[in-house]
């Protein structure tokens, strides 16, 4: 079998119906949704496939999304698709260690659910926004940023690619630094707060309580963790590096370079959308990208080993 890869986008993918034909469709997908209801504290069905507007409130839509890529998650795994390695962008990090088998699916939606919530307090609502940056390489960007304080890079995802985070003023300053730098396009970002900035440290230290209370797991695949793009093989550093994701940069372009360094040449992107498989493309356009959102997707799977 071809090297496979389940990859998991971020937050901003999530769209209304989510995963309501899985659920109509797949008993063992069902099941995850059911699962998620008795574990959270609210209805995991409602957010996700009606009309609401609380599916673009972080605290709901991290536990929604997660559910949501597990779900589907095991109907392609019960038609005997196994990945080698499993990645996921920022909240999507949960859903692949999940797979992984370093935590219950019941613990990544649980431990979610709290991070969202940490993670819009965290910062008074307005103060804080992100940027994505179109045009200039990571170096250019970095070099820019220097002198400007309260903002960083937030995602480095691919060549062309880059989000910024920090504290409102200084990122709309920033913005207007990197066109000049000759940025193609800066787009501030619909979100509640500077993810993945340092403004975030005190969510992180509220998420690493709640993962202290998690069973970890021996993973049975490594995944690609975000802080460092490397593989983590080892349970025991799963904690302090998702405790520290909160506040550090996405290294996704350097993720999938390793994945595809190590023998990965068929991404599975699990989820609404087609963000990942968008960035793969930019980072390597050779490897095979296949995305998995609707039940009819899964055709699809018929091409692996093609």
């Amino acid at each position: 079998m071809a090297g496979i890869a389940f990859v998991y986008p971020g937050q901003g993918v999530q769209t209304v119906g989510m995963g309501k034909d899985f659920y109509e469709n797949s008993p063992i997908s069902r099941e995850i949704f059911d699962m998620a209801d008795k574990n959270l504290d609210f209805d995991i069905k409602k957010i996700c496939f009606e009309e609401n507007e609380e599916i673009n409130n972080t605290e709901y839509t991290q536990a929604a999304l997660v559910t949501t890529y597990l779900a589907i998650t095991k109907e392609i795994e019960a038609r005997g698709i196994k990945p080698r390695v499993s990645a996921g962008l920022s909240l999507g990090e949960y859903a692949a260690i999940a797979v992984a088998g370093g935590m219950s699916y019941a613990d990544a939606i649980k431990t979610v659910r709290c991070r969202g919530i940490f993670m819009n307090r965290a910062v008074p609502k307005g103060e804080g926004t992100m940027a994505a940056i179109l045009g200039p390489d990571a170096e250019t960007i970095d070099s820019a940023l220097k002198d400007i304080e309260d903002v960083s890079v937030a995602n480095y995802n691919c060549p062309g690619q880059t989000v910024i985070t920090g504290k409102k003023n200084a990122v709309i300053k920033a913005m207007e630094k990197l066109k000049e730098a000759g940025a193609r396009r800066t787009v501030e970002l619909n979100v509640s707060g500077p993810f993945h900035s340092r403004f975030l440290k005190g969510a992180g230290k509220q998420l690493g309580e709640v993962l202290e209370k998690n069973e970890f797991k021996k993973l049975q695949i490594p995944y690609v963790t975000n802080v460092t793009a490397e593989y983590v093989k080892n349970v025991g550093e799963t904690k302090r590096l998702l405790v520290e994701q909160v506040y550090s940069p996405v290294r996704w372009e350097e993720s999938v370079r390793n994945m595809i360094k190590d023998g990965v040449d068929t991404f599975i992107e699990i989820g609404p959308g087609r963000t990942i498989a968008g960035f793969i493309r930019k980072i390597d356009k050779t490897k095979k990208c296949i995305n998995i959102s609707r039940f009819e997707d899964l055709k699809q799977l018929e091409m692996i080993g093609e």
